[in-house]
C-alpha cells in the first residue's frame, strides 16, 4: 500500500530532445513558451520525445505509465535511470537529484536502488534459471551464499521452484519472464522499473502474469513503475495512471478517476468502453454529507432535519463522529410526539457498514439488504459518508446504455422508485 508521506521518485520538468541542431535552449524555451511538438519539429528539426513531465510516486505505490506507441512513455521511463539522458530537469530519487551523479554514481543507483525488467527478457541463454537470478547480485560483489539465497527465495516468490537448473530453452516465454522478474526482485530494489513486460507474451499467459504481478506488488509492498498501452492491465494493476501523449502527460489519476473523469477527449478516447462499475469504491458513490445526531439530542430537531433532506434515517454518532447506530424516522417522530430525545436505548440499530475502498460489487448485497443506509468508516468506526440504494444506482446509471431519443430507456427513471422503504407511510408521517 502506497505511503503518500513517503515519495520515493519525483520527476521535475523533466525533458528529453532529439536533435542535432545545437539549439537545445531555443527548443527547451519553445517547449515553456507552448510551442507543439509538430510545430518543433518542422521549425527547429527537433523530435520532443518527453516535455516536461513531472510526478511523484511514493513508496509501496503502483504507478502506470500509458500512451499509445511515439507518446513518449518508453523514452521516459529510461530517462528516470539514465539510461537514456535526460535534457532538462530534475529527478529525484530518495532525496538525491541523480541527473547531477558521475557515471560511478549511477551505477551505484542502478546496481543497490533501482531493478528494471524489459519485454525482451535479456536472459543469458547458456546459465540456469538460477544463475540468471543471481547473475545481477555477482556483478555486485555480493558473496556466493547470500546471492544463492536471494536468488532462490526470488525464484520461489515468482513461482519457479524446481526449474532452478533449467537453461532458459526449456521454458515458455511466460516462465522466462518470470526469472526476468525473479532477476530484479532478487536485488530487493526500492524501485522496480517495468518496460511493457507482459506485451510480448500470448494473452491467456500474459493475464496470469498480471495476475501473478499484481499479488506479488500486495505482497511484497514493492514500489512499481510499469509502462504499458494495454488498458486493462493499466487499470488492473495501478494505483495510479498517467497518461502521455507527444511527450506530455495529459491526466495524472487513479483507475476510477480516469474512467469517469477523464481530462479532455483524448483520455475519453482511450477509456472508452471501460465500465466505470468495475473501478468504483464506496468514496466513489458515497455522500460525505450524512445525517447524523447525538445521543440526548431533541427528536423533534431531528425529525424537522429529516424532513428538510428527505432522507429516513440518522446515523447517532459521539463526539468524535463515531457510529454508535442508526435510528429510523418512525422511531424518532415517535420519540418527537411525546417530546422525547434521542438515546441509545431506544430503536437504535447496529449500522451496516464499510470501508471508502469497498468495491461496488461488494456494495451491493450490503446497500440492498438493509432499509437504512449503509455508512462509510474508517479503521476507528469515524463516520466518513453514506451510501443509499439511490446514491448506488445514480451513479451506476451512467454505466448503462440508453438511446438518447428515448426518454423511457434512461436508467435514473428507475432509480427515484427504489428507495420506497426508506420512506415514511402515510400513517406515521403524520404528527
Amino acid at each position: 500500500m502506497a505511503d503518500e508521506n513517503a515519495v520515493l521518485l519525483e520527476c521535475r520538468k523533466v525533458s528529453k530532445l532529439f536533435n542535432d541542431e545545437g539549439n537545445t535552449q531555443q527548443v527547451l524555451k519553445a517547449i515553456r513558451d507552448g510551442v507543439g511538438k509538430d510545430e518543433i519539429q518542422e521549425k527547429l528539426g527537433t523530435v520532443v520525445g518527453v516535455r516536461e513531465a513531472s510526478f511523484k510516486v511514493h513508496r509501496g505505490e503502483f504507478f502506470v505509465i500509458m500512451g499509445l506507441s511515439g507518446s513518449g512513455k518508453s523514452t521516459l521511463i529510461r530517462t528516470l535511470i539514465r539510461l537514456i539522458e535526460p535534457t532538462d530537469g530534475e529527478i529525484i530519487i530518495d532525496g538525491e537529484d541523480i541527473t547531477k551523479l558521475s557515471e560511478d554514481g549511477m551505477r551505484k543507483v542502478r546496481r543497490n536502488k533501482v531493478a528494471m525488467v524489459f519485454q525482451h527478457y535479456g536472459l543469458l541463454p547458456h546459465k540456469t534459471v538460477l544463475e540468471n537470478a543471481e547473475y545481477g547480485l555477482k556483478t555486485r560483489g555480493i558473496s556466493w551464499k547470500e546471492r544463492r539465497e536471494k536468488a532462490q527465495g526470488a525464484i520461489d516468490r515468482v513461482g519457479l521452484s524446481g526449474w532452478e537448473s533449467y537453461r532458459p530453452s526449456a521454458l515458455s516465454g511466460g516462465m522466462q519472464q518470470r526469472v526476468g522478474l525473479a532477476r530484479a526482485l532478487s536485488h530487493d530494489p526500492d524501485i522496480l522499473l517495468m518496460d511493457e513486460p507482459f506485451s510480448g507474451l500470448d494473452p491467456i499467459v500474459r493475464r496470469q502474469m498480471q495476475q501473478e504481478f499484481g499479488r506479488l506488488q500486495n505482497e511484497e509492498d514493492l514500489t512499481t513503475i510499469l509502462v504499458t498501452h494495454d488498458l486493462d492491465e493499466a487499470l488492473m494493476l495501478g494505483d495510479r495512471i498517467a497518461i502521455m501523449r507527444d511527450g506530455e502527460i495529459i491526466q495524472i489519476a487513479t483507475p476510477d478517476q480516469l474512467v469517469t473523469n477523464p481530462a479532455d477527449d483524448y483520455v475519453a478516447s482511450f477509456v472508452e468502453g471501460a465500465s466505470p462499475a468495475r473501478f468504483m469504491v464506496a468514496r466513489s458513490v458515497m455522500s460525505d454529507d450524512p445525517l447524523t445526531a447525538r445521543d440526548g439530542d431533541s427528536a423533534e430537531s431531528a425529525v424537522e432535519m429529516m424532513r428538510e433532506r428527505k432522507i429516513w434515517s440518522t446515523f447517532i454518532v459521539d463526539g468524535g463522529n463515531k457510529v454508535q447506530g442508526v435510528m429510523s424516522w418512525e422511531t424518532i417522530q415517535r420519540l418527537a410526539q411525546s417530546g422525547g430525545t434521542l438515546h441509545l436505548g431506544t430503536g437504535v440499530r447496529k449500522p451496516v457498514t464499510c470501508d471508502s475502498e469497498t468495491p461496488i460489487d461488494e456494495l451491493f448485497p450490503l446497500v440492498l439488504n438493509t432499509r437504512h443506509p449503509v455508512a462509510v468508516v474508517d479503521d476507528r468506526g469515524t463516520l466518513q459518508g453514506m451510501i443509499t440504494k439511490n446514491m448506488l444506482l445514480e451513479a451506476l446509471a451512467h454505466d448503462i446504455d440508453y438511446d438518447e431519443e428515448d426518454p423511457e430507456s434512461k436508467p435514473d427513471l428507475v432509480a427515484s422508485e427504489v428507495e420506497t422503504s426508506n420512506q415514511p407511510s402515510n400513517e406515521v408521517t403524520s404528527v
